[in-house]
């Protein structure tokens, strides 16, 4: 008997909000995108509570899906060239920029594009419930699917370009060079300022030029936003990426908000 539908099923987690994404693979389109947005930062405990009320309240959740994978999204990781990986260093690595415990696992990503690996702290009781509801999945850091779909892009060969995924509490970072990543780091914000802030820092110490440094944004932004605005008083030239892709989706996803959608849309 052959299968009818092929289906694959991504979960992005942080402390500020749930996404999900249903693509059949079958038909090439994407049947669900959805984002909620906490009102507050929660507990890694009170996340969990509301991903099983939301799994267990929508059908959508009750197929076989073939595959499936969580984004763990938080500040807890930090790159390392792969010739200089030791396996048995992971904690070493990751608390001299991450408040860690003891007690917490640590896994890593290999990042084949630039030869790294990302050591990251996911979100353990996340895992657990995923494992007891759907059996074998994957996880990854969304870091790495972030610089995996940046470095995969044509680049410009004379200019730094910057790249920067929002989140309601935080940025993701990145800078490349020719092609090649220069820095990828997270910033906790609150206020426009504090955003505009950690921007020109980086502009700043890695002496970028506001007026040639081409800036693509995505996730939890848009044109007529505070944040684009006061992006757009210090730096020229802001594009907000436009997904691309041979996927077709279901009439009621938006597709003109694809870029809020940029990280989990690409970890397929």
């Amino acid at each position: 008997m052959t299968k009818n539908n092929i289906k694959e099923l991504s979960i992005q987690v942080n402390l500020n909000g749930l996404s999900f994404c249903i693509l059949n693979r079958t038909s090439n389109t994407v049947e669900l995108l959805k984002t909620i947005d906490f009102k507050s930062k929660l507990t890694p405990f009170d996340v969990l509570n509301r991903l099983k009320t939301e799994l267990s309240s929508n059908t959508e959740f009750s197929d076989e899906f073939d595959s499936v994978l969580v984004i763990h999204q938080n500040e807890l990781s930090t790159l390392v060239p792969k010739a200089l990986y030791d396996d048995n260093l992971k904690a070493d690595y990751l608390k001299f920029n991450s408040k860690i415990l003891k007690t917490d696992l640590i896994a890593e990503d290999e990042i084949t594009v630039n030869d790294s690996i990302n050591v990251y702290v996911p979100y353990v009781n996340i895992n657990n419930y995923i494992f007891e509801t759907f059996g074998e999945f994957v996880y990854k850091h969304a870091t790495s699917i972030f610089i995996n779909s940046v470095l995969q892009h044509k680049h410009s060969e004379k200019h730094s370009e910057v790249y920067i995924n929002v989140t309601h509490n935080a940025i993701e970072l990145i800078v490349t060079v020719h092609g090649r990543l220069q820095l990828i780091n997270v910033f906790d914000y609150t206020t426009k300022e504090d955003f505009i802030y950690y921007v020109l820092f980086v502009f700043e110490q890695l002496k970028l030029d506001a007026e040639t440094t081409l800036i693509h944004l995505s996730g939890n932004i848009d044109k007529d936003g505070e944040l684009y605005n006061v992006l757009y008083t210090y730096v020229r030239h802001i594009d907000v990426v436009k997904f691309t892709s041979s996927y077709h989706f279901n009439n009621s996803i938006d597709s003109d908000g694809l870029h809020r959608h940029y990280l989990i849309l690409n970890s397929f």
